[in-house]
């Protein structure tokens, strides 16, 4: 296969953890050629939606562990399969990234996942979808929402919406203690839509890195446990990545989940579950492959290269 990766500059990979240099090692030990691109490398001219695409090969080396063979402009209908794997922030650049991989798909690109599925889940509200697995949950810009929810739940997380690795999370617990200025500072006085949802004490234990993919739930699961005194579990956050078989709670959501949001065009998703409930669906650029390949020896990156080629071939 002829695979495009568009990712962030490679030169800023750290090897040790990163899943999509996990994808491309596995899907160059297969013989497949890899191509890489940025967003800012998309262009359209005369209707088409082209690159400007490095084809690269994997040296083997930890400092140098790419070399560029060929830089070149090519559509994305050329290639075999277009791997989104930017990182966030999903910011209007990023949403028009998706718009420019989406006129690609009607000229014929495959892209994973696919961009209309990427732009319509919002990894914090696309759990609202399936409320039997989540905690209370409030989604409101509204001050005496947000307060009426405390007094009922006594115990909550506050977080906007575009966060990502944990960042603008706050809890407040039963006192109330600081609640007014974090609603003002995260509503920016009520003109942001927020997420508010009942403290989860199973955090202590980690926040639970689920993965789906091609609509198979992984068997391992990277429980990301938080520093002494946060309640933030993700790594980004400095918490400690465990790797660990899922409970069958976790393959109940798994199973139910995976075949629905295959078939809304998302081949990778990373579920964030906590205890008995599911707290985000990530889309973007889920990951935790090498710590749970590292961990447990199951090879996430493997299950993920042969979802591509069953996808290329169905």
């Amino acid at each position: 296969m002829k695979i495009a990766f568009a990712a962030d500059p490679l030169s800023g990979f750290n090897l040790k953890k990163d899943s999509t240099y996990a994808m491309m090692r596995e899907a160059h030990a297969r013989g497949h050629e890899l191509y890489a691109f940025g967003h800012a490398d998309m262009i359209v001219a005369d209707g088409r939606v082209l690159a400007s695409v490095s084809r690269i090969a994997l040296t083997g080396e930890t400092g140098s562990w790419f070399r560029v063979d060929e830089r070149l402009l090519r559509p994305l209908s050329d290639f075999d399969v277009v791997v989104e794997r930017t990182d966030p922030p999903f910011n209007m650049e990023y949403i028009y990234a998706t718009y420019l991989l989406e006129l690609a798909e009607s000229q014929g690109a495959r892209v994973v996942n696919r961009p209309a599925a990427v732009r319509n889940h919002n990894e914090k509200l696309a759990i609202t979808g399936f409320t039997q697995f989540t905690a209370p949950t409030l989604v409101t810009s509204d001050a005496a929402q947000v307060r009426a929810f405390h007094a009922a739940q006594r115990d909550i997380i506050l977080k906007p919406l575009d966060g990502m690795g944990g960042a603008g999370i706050f809890r407040v617990r039963d006192d109330g203690m600081n609640l007014g200025a974090i609603i003002e500072t995260l509503t920016a006085n009520g003109t942001r839509t927020i997420m508010v949802q009942r403290y989860l004490p199973e955090i202590v234990d980690g926040d639970r890195r689920v993965l789906l993919i091609g609509g198979r739930v992984v068997p391992f699961c990277l429980a990301r446990v938080p520093q002494a005194g946060e309640v933030r579990g993700n790594l980004a956050a400095g918490g400690t990545g465990i790797a660990m078989p899922i409970s069958a709670r976790e393959r109940e959501i798994g199973e139910a989940l995976a075949p629905v949001l295959l078939e809304r065009g998302l081949l990778l998703v990373g579920l964030d579950v906590i205890g008995q409930c599911l707290t985000e669906i990530n889309v973007t650029s889920p990951t935790c492959f090498q710590e749970i390949m590292q961990q447990t020896g199951f090879d996430v990156a493997g299950m993920f290269i042969d979802a591509l080629d069953h996808l290329k071939n169905n």
